[in-house]
């Protein structure tokens, strides 16, 4: 693929974007990413699917609700993620380092120097129609071990994200509160049956995207998704970011693969 040109500098966040993260935990640019970018990435998305070219986790490897039960049953080749997305294609690897992207995340983060893990999430999230399962509320850090619960997944969608094709939800301000174990289950999601998470359930809002739309948000925010519930697939690239200061632990998964330094 050709080389890419840098992409236009964009001002970072506004102080009421940036005062909505602090608050709710999460914050959407629009037309963050040029569309034309957005459609190569659809390509060559489309073009690691069929056939599916590896490292990939299947719908079948995840148990959630609507996946196939296993890898033999029907869908049960569907991809979920196509990982290693920073070292797929050169295209990737400039989205990550763009500068409005690094701008934003070390605002975010108070950063002077930010590295991006490759052990979590660095994937093209995919949602085929039929196959697609539903995810329940959790924290990305959930599974992570750093020395502090602070990271930023940036979630750019390369199309149209709503309800119908299994679209974001996210709870406000639920990054800075304090949950028991006992409201979560044993894979660490919020339990259902429990009064108190179904009414903070009540308060969670749709994210609504467009192809370049930018979803920055805290590794500590739940979130969920539907399935996709239409005709067409959906994909997005995530990413995430942490401060050069804050550590992942030895020994964990998150220290296996090496971060790369952004700048």
């Amino acid at each position: 693929m050709e080389k890419l040109k840098q992409m236009p500098l964009k001002e970072t966040l506004t102080d009421m974007q940036y005062q909505q993260f602090l608050r709710d935990g999460f914050v959407k640019v629009a037309g963050l990413a040029p569309v034309d970018l957005c459609e190569r990435m659809k390509v060559l998305v489309d073009e690691s699917i069929e056939p599916a070219l590896g490292p990939l986790e299947y719908e079948a490897e995840v148990n959630y609700l609507g996946a196939p039960s296993h890898r033999d049953s029907e869908g049960g080749e569907t991809p979920r993620r196509l990982l290693g997305a920073y070292a797929r294609d050169e295209i990737f690897r400039k989205w990550a380092r763009t500068l409005d992207v690094v701008k934003t995340v070390k605002q975010l983060l108070g950063a002077t120097k930010l590295l991006l893990t490759q052990n979590h999430h660095n994937c093209i999230m995919t949602k085929l129609p039929k196959f697609s399962s539903e995810t329940d509320w959790h924290q990305d850090i959930r599974y992570w071990n750093f020395d502090r619960p602070e990271l930023i997944n940036v979630w750019l969608a390369l199309g149209s994200e709503v309800v119908e094709n299994g679209g974001m939800r996210l709870i406000p301000g639920s990054h800075e509160m304090a949950f028991d174990r006992e409201q979560l289950n044993a894979d660490l999601f919020l339990r259902k049956d429990l009064p108190e998470n179904q009414v903070l359930v009540e308060t969670a809002v749709d994210v609504q995207m467009k192809a370049g739309d930018v979803l920055f948000f805290h590794c500590r925010t739940f979130h969920a998704a539907g399935a996709n519930k239409t005709n067409k697939a959906k994909y997005s690239v995530v990413f995430s970011y942490y401060a050069a200061d804050n550590a992942p632990i030895v020994g964990t998964r998150s220290a296996r693969l090496d971060a790369v330094s952004i700048d």
